[in-house]
């Protein structure tokens, strides 16, 4: 994991930081008083590195429907830690030798067209009740997952192609959507992207999965920036709690990318359905109502059929695409 140089620097530098950090604004006992909050990132920022979904799939609900606390505060704690965490773990497959760099070179557009998204959705999605966007968010995580562990969504290419002018502009509406996706759940742009690239485009699932990180690294860390210079809006508390789960995100989420370089990730993949099959029944149990329920199934039934669809659709023209490679039987 630290056989690269930039990264080593990176990890060093950046844990010096937050020593530095730590020792200005923090303390051990507000730490202590506040543990939870590293315990959650050590699953969550493990979840980030490792599968198409952030650590703020994890840190959110969590925060928001086990915790009861603030939906703007559970979004912003995302952001801030997954703008370490995510980008720990951009920086590590950057580095990574095995890596083709020019398969990334699409994140300079992404970024910018996913962020014009974040701001459309802070000026304009805010509004919306706090119970619609738990159970919008906690849908979207539990069928994805379903759909994702369930189908044979395994892509080949290992580049971005458009086959034309029309695929740049779909791609470009659905990077606005991620955007304003993480504009509300503070993580989620990275799973609609994963989606399109590995079912429209047809790339393979690593590749997919490190540019659904760094989407989502890049929102984070231009999502924490707007909240504190545009918005003004993160309290001296939100930069304490951050401070406390830095460490743990900076190592475990490239360390779940580290573990994604060779090995089957089947087994953690329905690790993290079982959570948020588990985290969606939560927020009904909890505190139950009929709008609750009525929400989460309706946004649970249209998402698994657009996940389901769009997988299987993908599953189907991978067995024709190798049926079309077999060589064609000899004439007797």
């Amino acid at each position: 994991m630290f056989r690269s140089r930039v990264f080593t620097f990176w990890f060093v530098t950046m844990l010096i930081v937050w020593a530095g950090l730590f020792y200005s604004f923090n303390d051990l006992g507000f730490l202590l008083s506040h543990l939870h909050y590293p315990l959650i990132m050590v699953v969550g920022a493990f979840v980030a590195g490792l599968t198409p979904e952030g650590g703020g799939a994890v840190a959110f609900p969590v925060l928001s429907v086990f915790f009861n606390i603030d939906r703007v505060i559970a979004r912003d704690f995302s952001l801030m830690i997954q703008s370490i965490g995510m980008t720990s773990a951009s920086i590590f497959i950057l580095s990574h030798r095995d890596n083709v760099l020019r398969a990334y070179k699409p994140m300079l557009w992404f970024i910018p067209v996913a962020f014009a998204g974040f701001v459309i959705g802070m000026l304009t999605l805010q509004a919306i009740p706090v119970y619609i966007i738990q159970a919008l968010f906690l849908s979207l995580i539990t069928t994805f997952a379903i759909a994702y562990i369930y189908s044979s969504h395994r892509g080949t290419k290992t580049m971005l192609e458009f086959k034309g002018g029309g695929d740049a502009v779909y791609l470009g509406v659905i990077l606005l959507l991620a955007g304003m996706c993480a504009s509300l759940f503070g993580t989620g742009a990275d799973i609609i992207l994963y989606t399109l690239l590995v079912t429209r485009f047809g790339m393979k699932e690593k590749v997919a999965t490190h540019l659904s990180i760094m989407i989502m690294a890049a929102m984070s860390v231009l999502g924490y920036a707007y909240r504190h210079f545009v918005d003004a809006g993160l309290s001296n508390d939100q930069v304490r709690t951050w401070l406390c789960a830095y460490p743990v995100v900076l190592f475990m989420a490239p360390f779940g990318s580290y573990i994604l370089q060779g090995m089957n990730v089947e087994w953690m993949l329905r690790g993290v359905v079982i959570l948020n099959v588990g985290q969606l029944l939560y927020f009904n149990i909890n505190k139950p109502s009929m709008d609750k329920l009525i929400a989460s199934g309706i946004f649970s039934i249209v998402l698994m059929l657009v996940f389901a669809v769009t997988l299987s659709k993908l599953a189907k023209k991978s067995r024709l695409e190798a049926a079309d490679a077999l060589p064609e039987p000899e004439e007797a």
